[in-house]
C-alpha cells in the first residue's frame, strides 16, 4: 500500500488543485487557501489509502479462503521453493497443484526423496489431466518463457486455455523491470504477463462447422448409401473403420473412414489418408481412395464436434507421442479441434513431410486464426481436390 501512496498524494494533489483553480476564476472571493487546499488533499490521500485498504484486506480474505490452483514451470530447486512459499502464504491465492519440467530438465525431472510437495509433471498427458482435475486458472513460470521451445509451447497452451500467466523469480527480472502495481511473493520478484485472448473462433466457428456437417450429409447420402453397400458387397461385413485419433487437449475420438483393406487393422504407428493401412486396399477401396469418397463419414466427427472443417491433420496417439518428443511445438497443435484441411495440407505437407514443418504451419494457423484465413484455406482446398484426384 505505501508503493502507491506517492500515486495516489499526485492525483489527489492534481484533483484539487484543478478544482481550486476553477473555483478562484469562477468565485475569486472564496477561493481556497493554501492551508485548506493541503489539508483537502491530505484527507483525500488518506481515504483513498483506507479504501485500498479495506478491498486488499477483503481481496487478501477471499483468496484465502478460495485459492486458485496453480501450476508452477521451472527447474527444481527454485520451483519447489515457490510452491513451498504459496502453500505456507494462502493470502496470495494460489494453490500449487503440480510442478511442470521445463525445457531440458524435462527429461531428467523426478520427484526428490521425502518432498510432500506437488508432483512433477513431465508429460502432456499428466498436465491435462492436471488441468482438467484441478481447474487450473494460474500458470508461474520461474524459468523466462520464451527460453527454449519446451517453454514456448507449454505458454502457448497456457494462454490458450484462459489461464493468468505470472512471472517470477528469475524470470520476471530477466524479462523486464515488474511494475509499480506488482508486488513480490515473499521475496520473489512477480509480475503478470500481459497476453492477448486466443481467437479461435468459439461458437461462430463452430456453428459453420454444424451447418456444413448437416448439409454435406444430406447432399452425400445417396454418395454415402452407394459406398456403403458397395464395401459391404466386396469385402464383406464392417463397412466403417474407426481409428482412434487425437483431438482438441489431447482427447481421443474414433475418426471414421470407410473400410478399403481388408481386414480393417489399424496401425498406431503410420498415417494415412483413407481408411487404416494395416492391409492391401482392395478393389473398392482402391476407388474410394482415388476418388477421396472414403474419408466422406468423417463430416460425422464433424458433426459431432470432434473434427473441424479447418484445423491441423488429426494424427493417431502413437505418432503423436512420438513426434511432441522429437519437436516441442508439435503438442500445441492440440489447442485447436483437427480439421478436414488446414494450412499445412494445402501447402503440400501431409504423411512423410518434416514434422517440424507440419508443427509451424499448424501454430502459425492456430495464433493467427480469422474467418478470412479459414475462407482462403478452404478454396485453396477447393482448388487441390482435381490434381490429387486425378493422381
Amino acid at each position: 500500500m505505501l508503493g502507491a501512496l506517492p500515486v495516489l498524494l499526485g492525483r489527489a494533489a492534481v484533483c484539487w488543485c484543478a478544482a481550486a483553480a476553477v473555483l478562484a476564476a469562477v468565485r475569486p472571493a472564496q477561493a481556497l487557501p493554501p492551508a485548506l487546499l493541503a489539508g483537502a488533499v491530505a484527507g483525500h490521500t488518506a481515504l483513498l489509502c483506507g479504501a485500498r485498504s479495506l478491498v486488499h484486506r477483503a481481496r487478501r480474505a477471499a483468496a484465502r479462503r478460495r485459492p486458485r490452483a496453480t501450476l508452477i514451470v521451472g527447474p527444481d530447486p527454485a520451483a519447489r521453493q515457490l510452491a513451498a512459499v504459496l502453500r505456507a502464504r494462502p493470502e496470495y491465492g494460489m494453490r500449487p497443484v503440480g510442478l511442470v519440467a521445463a525445457g531440458a530438465s524435462a527429461a531428467a525431472a523426478g520427484e526428490p526423496p521425502g518432498d510432500a510437495g506437488p508432483p512433477r509433471l513431465t508429460s502432456p498427458q499428466d498436465i491435462t489431466r492436471a488441468v482438467i482435475r484441478h481447474t487450473v486458472r494460474d500458470a508461474v513460470f520461474t524459468v523466462p518463457p520464451h527460453r527454449d521451445p519446451h517453454t514456448a509451447a507449454l505458454l502457448r497452451r497456457f494462454i490458450d486455455q484462459g489461464s493468468a500467466i505470472w512471472l517470477a523469480g528469475a524470470a520476471a527480472t530477466l524479462e523486464g523491470r515488474p511494475p509499480p502495481s506488482a508486488g513480490p511473493l515473499w521475496g520473489f520478484a512477480c509480475r503478470r504477463l500481459d497476453t492477448d485472448p486466443p481467437r479461435h473462433g468459439g461458437a461462430g466457428k463452430r456453428a459453420l462447422d454444424l451447418v456444413l456437417a448437416a448439409v454435406a450429409l444430406v447432399v452425400t447420402a445417396p454418395v454415402l448409401l452407394v459406398c456403403a453397400l458397395a464395401v459391404r458387397l466386396a469385402d464383406g461385413p464392417g463397412v466403417l473403420c474407426r481409428e482412434e485419433h487425437l483431438g482438441r487437449g489431447g482427447r481421443g475420438f474414433p475418426l471414421l473412414t470407410f473400410r478399403t483393406v481388408r481386414p480393417c487393422v489399424p496401425d498406431d504407428g503410420a498415417e494415412g489418408d483413407g481408411a487404416a493401412d494395416g492391409g492391401h486396399p482392395s478393389r473398392v477401396g482402391r476407388l474410394l481412395r482415388r476418388t477421396k469418397a472414403a474419408g466422406l463419414p468423417r463430416w460425422w466427427n464433424v458433426l459431432r464436434g470432434e473434427l473441424s472443417l479447418v484445423g491441423p491433420a488429426p494424427e493417431r496417439p502413437a505418432a503423436a507421442e512420438r513426434y511432441t518428443r522429437s519437436c516441442p511445438e508439435y503438442g500445441a497443435r492440440h489447442r485447436m479441434a483437427p480439421g478436414l484441411t488446414g494450412l499445412a495440407q494445402v501447402h503440400g505437407l501431409r504423411a512423410g513431410s518434416p514434422v517440424a514443418d507440419r508443427a509451424r504451419f499448424d501454430n502459425l494457423y492456430i495464433d493467427t486464426w480469422s474467418w478470412g484465413q479459414d475462407l482462403r484455406i478452404v478454396l485453396r482446398a477447393l482448388a487441390r481436390l482435381p490434381r490429387r484426384a486425378g493422381r
